[in-house]
């Protein structure tokens, strides 16, 4: 089996990108899922911003492996235009960080044909260099595994990012799911939840990421790319529609539930026998 290799949405441990730094560094990860910098949204900086953030995270050896964007997080015919702008924009930011990915969202509205068509624009639009990760997410679309795998079957190039925890807000049997969608799974979300839905620690929920991890190394899978949301943290509200999660953990600061959650998963895969 190939070695892990591991990845975190840093913005929930600081929303200054030297805190990220600090906080991956910290935990010996070399990847970022990019969503967060410096209290802006990765789609509102500019290009300048860009370079300087790619300069930065070159001097510290950590790489972008995702652009963590909120494409998709919307009503599928509002602004499309100014949708379609952004999208265009986030494109040039991942070619400029040499990052092949950007995780996207399939729209709070919209019939099927409405969003398969939207979905297979854009990735049209990305061309060939840039591959469209869907996450499964509550309250859009794809927020089931059937609807996840119409996705992947009718969008010619898309792959899925997998996310057990939000599976489980859904009312979705994570193991079910998985075996559905495993062929179309480009990398997997570390996030675990209870019944309730509150949010917890790898491996201490319902989201069998145990049998799910397990199951992607054997198949060839790499990167795990940690969301923790154990605690509020700047920009949760907007990436939550204005909701708190439920039941959130009780910590001194975003460092320690960040920390927290990047410690459940180095028990989680030292429990499987798979190296990091």
């Amino acid at each position: 089996m190939a070695k892990m290799k591991l990845c975190a949405f840093a913005d929930e441990a600081s929303k200054d990108l030297a805190g990220q730094i600090e906080a991956l560094k910290r935990n010996n990860i070399s990847l970022l899922e990019i969503r967060g910098v410096d209290g802006q949204n990765i789609s509102e900086i500019s290009l300048e911003k860009a370079k300087e953030v790619k300069e930065l995270l070159d001097k510290n050896g950590i790489s972008v492996w995702s652009i963590g964007s909120p494409v998709g997080k919307a009503k599928i015919n509002e602004n499309v235009d100014g949708q379609a702008k952004t999208f265009l924009k986030l494109c040039e930011i991942a070619r400029l960080f040499g990052c092949k990915r950007i995780r996207m969202f399939s729209f709070f509205d919209g019939d099927e044909n409405e969003v398969i068509e939207r979905l297979n624009h854009l990735c049209q639009l990305a061309g060939d260099d840039i591959i469209l990760c869907h996450e499964n997410e509550k309250g859009i679309y794809g927020d089931k595994a059937e609807k996840c795998l119409n996705i992947c079957k009718s969008v010619k190039g898309i792959k899925a990012v997998f996310d057990p925890a939000n599976f489980v807000q859904c009312g979705v049997d994570t193991r079910c799911a998985w075996e559905m969608l495993n062929p179309y799974v480009d990398y997997l979300h570390i996030k675990d939840a209870l019944a309730d839905g509150q949010v917890v620690p790898a491996g201490c929920g319902i989201g069998n990421l145990e049998y799910i991890v397990d199951s992607y190394a054997k198949m060839g899978g790499e990167v795990l790319t940690l969301e923790p949301h154990l605690m509020e943290f700047s920009g949760l509200a907007q990436l939550e529609n204005g909701e708190s999660l439920k039941g959130m953990g009780k910590f001194a600061n975003e460092n320690e539930a960040f920390d927290t959650g990047v410690s459940a998963l180095k028990k989680l895969l030292d429990k499987l026998g798979l190296e990091y």
